[in-house]
């Protein structure tokens, strides 16, 4: 009250001046007073009802910013809505604005003066530009690898030491790009997201020698997630994305501690991904678990849900489809929080969880296109994460039937399949070398890999020791030993090449 004496008072002393000073009694004055404090009020009344029916653009302006500073009336830098009212009477057409801005800004006036459009926008969606609904991020990858010893090169028919994971690992190699990946992603609306995601880090084969010609751009992701029920716990995703069988095919590359992943359980979806639809279903007591693992900073496989099911081509990446049919794959993965065995069990966690795919695909062929028939390419398989707190454990295996290459009657059939690893891994939060992460993956695989032409037979056995540090935050180093025996990923090459590495990768986040 006493604010809004003064406000009168100095209205008073222009909206009287003409009047002389003897012909003002008190009874007058006090009269004076009480009809520019109705007015004041009404002149209030008017701006608020004028901002509720058409915000101005300044009032738009305050309107963007988050819900949560809307909430406890936190203003905008830009200028109040209230500039945009209407004509003050009595001469006031500056300091009626100025003194209602004067009364929100005061420790006398409550929360609940802020103006009603900052107010509204507290219960309301954030309504931004396109251009501040989308996120822009990326890590790239450069790896050297050296044969240290053992099949680097090997005569013509024979298995050198390659592998289908790393094109850079040669006995002619130096460094390589693995990686370079940007991500577009952003909210559309409340229900629908998007996600984006090209790689620049492939290679193309000269037509006339094979000769590789290195960063092409290629698509990765591209797909739209639906929101059906608002609270997301649920979603259906329509595009090309990572297919659900396989917990280290959903981690991204750029979170998992190995260099590559394990022959056995990347055969079942090479590059991971494949156009489709699919559905995930996450609890929020499951989804509470992985967030306070993910503030913890452990490598998670992404948020593919505790349940998921989908239908895709089957023919593989950016390839086109060929038989009419659908890959079916279903997963399920659920951590179990170990706290009630123990305080040796204090925050950790075990991750169980399994899938099966059914499929019919037609691999290349060396004479040219695709096969004419379709193949049987059938899996189940399971996972088990012991997260690291400080020591952890990790292990996949799968089983089925797929195509392979026969070198006898020089034809592609349908053979068994199985492989998988095992990992062991700690976790240093704290060194003179930042946080690392040592590892040991032991890793076996036997059967065919259907994305090569005329899909050859891989017989793998590698073990792998490594290290994983974080000298400053945006950069990763990866330093790794590997002893390898395996059959090159060429149906023309028979036997097994055996070796030793060292493989180093450097990678950078932003």
């Amino acid at each position: 009250m006493r604010h809004h004496l003064r406000i009168a008072a100095l209205m008073l002393g222009t909206a009287v001046a003409p009047v002389p000073a003897q012909a003002q009694t008190v009874q007058d004055l006090q009269r004076q007073i009480d009809d520019l404090k109705a007015q004041l009020q009404e002149l209030i009344e008017l701006q608020k009802a004028k901002i509720g029916s058409a915000p101005s653009p300044e009032a738009n302006a305050s309107s963007s910013q988050p819900a949560s500073a809307a909430a406890v009336g936190v203003r905008s830098s830009q200028p109040p809505a209230v500039a945009s009212a209407p004509p003050p009477v009595m001469g006031t057409a500056e300091r009626a604005p100025t003194a209602l801005q004067t009364a929100e800004g005061t420790a006398e006036a409550p929360v609940s003066t802020a103006t009603p459009s900052v107010l509204a926008d507290a219960g309301t969606a954030e309504k931004r530009p396109w251009y501040k609904r989308i996120s822009l991020r990326g890590y790239t990858q450069v790896r050297l690898n050296e044969i240290i010893s053992g099949d680097a090169s090997a005569p013509a028919g024979r298995s050198r030491l390659r592998t289908p994971g790393d094109s850079g690992i040669t006995d002619q190699g130096n460094f390589t790009f693995r990686r370079i990946r940007l991500v577009f992603s952003g909210d559309i609306s409340d229900e629908v997201s998007f996600y984006f995601q090209p790689d620049f880090a492939n290679a193309i084969s000269n037509q006339s020698n094979d000769e590789r010609r290195e960063g092409f751009a290629q698509l990765r992701d591209a797909y739209v997630d639906w929101f059906p029920n608002g609270d997301r716990r649920f979603r259906l995703r329509v595009g090309q994305s990572k297919v659900p069988f396989g917990w280290e095919n959903l981690q991204s590359s750029s979170n998992r501690l190995t260099l590559d992943r394990s022959d056995g359980i990347n055969s079942a979806i090479p590059s991971e991904r494949d156009l489709g639809v699919v559905g995930f279903f996450t609890p929020p007591s499951v989804q509470q678990t992985w967030d306070r693992l993910a503030h913890d900073g452990q490598k998670l496989f992404g948020n593919y849900g505790a349940f998921g099911v989908g239908f895709f081509n089957g023919q593989g990446v950016n390839r086109t489809e060929r038989n009419n049919g659908l890959m079916t794959v279903a997963m399920a993965t659920w951590p179990f929080e170990l706290d009630s065995l123990g305080p040796a069990f204090h925050g950790q966690v075990l991750e169980l969880g399994g899938a099966v795919m059914r499929n019919r695909v037609r691999p290349e062929v060396r004479t040219g296109g695709v096969s004419a028939k379709d193949f049987q390419d059938d899996r189940v398989g399971f996972h088990a994460i012991l997260y690291p707190q400080p020591f952890g454990l990790q292990a996949e295996w799968n089983w089925g039937r797929g195509p392979e290459f026969d070198p006898l009657s020089g034809t592609i059939v349908t053979r068994d399949l199985n492989g998988g690893y095992i990992q062991g891994m700690a976790r240093v939060r704290q060194s003179p070398l930042g946080p690392f992460m040592p590892y040991l993956r032991w890793q076996r695989y036997r059967g065919g890999w259907k994305a090569i032409t005329n899909a050859p037979r891989l017989e793998t056995n590698e073990l792998e020791l490594g290290i994983e540090f974080q000298p400053i935050e945006p950069l990763e180093v990866t330093i790794a030993y590997a002893d390898m025996t395996r059959r090159e990923p060429d149906e023309r090459r028979l036997g097994r090449a055996e070796g030793q590495l060292i493989r180093t990768q450097l990678q950078w986040n932003y």
